[in-house]
């Protein structure tokens, strides 16, 4: 996808619909045309970024300024929310679709239906040796770039 196919950058760029909720230089904030819930906010930058590799860190970080800022409005809202999920899918294998950064901003209640599914895996507890290894070539892999 390029930028001139982005429908994100059509929304920044007031070339396709969307219903507003926050605006700036740096994001842009909308709600989702599928949501999970009412309410439901995607926090995008302004400049295209495909994926999280491509976004500055000053920009994620006001990303999530201004998501905390809306799940705090959410939950003040006239609305249905109990709670807040942040979600942001980077590459197809998380589940990205629209490859533009989009952070979801989902407001949740009891009983709303939606949740997360982990995998056969999930609970069984690593040995700490393993952890502690991977937490090095990790520390490793951030010293160096």
């Amino acid at each position: 996808m390029t930028v001139s196919d982005c429908i994100f950058c059509d929304i920044v760029a007031g070339r396709a619909p969307a219903s507003l909720v926050y605006r700036d230089d740096v994001c842009c904030a909308f709600l989702d045309i599928r949501p999970v819930n009412e309410g439901h906010v995607l926090v995008i930058p302004v400049r295209h970024a495909a994926s999280l590799a491509e976004m500055d860190e000053a920009t994620g970080g006001h990303l999530f300024a201004v998501a905390r800022r809306i799940a705090s409005a959410l939950r003040h809202a006239d609305l249905p929310c109990e709670a807040v999920n942040l979600f942001l899918a980077d590459g197809v294998a998380a589940g990205q679709e629209v490859f533009h950064v989009h952070l979801h901003v989902i407001p949740r209640y009891h009983g709303d239906g939606f949740g997360l599914r982990f995998g056969p895996g999930y609970g069984e507890r690593p040995a700490r040796a393993d952890l502690d290894a991977l937490a090095a070539r990790l520390r490793k892999r951030l010293a160096t770039g």
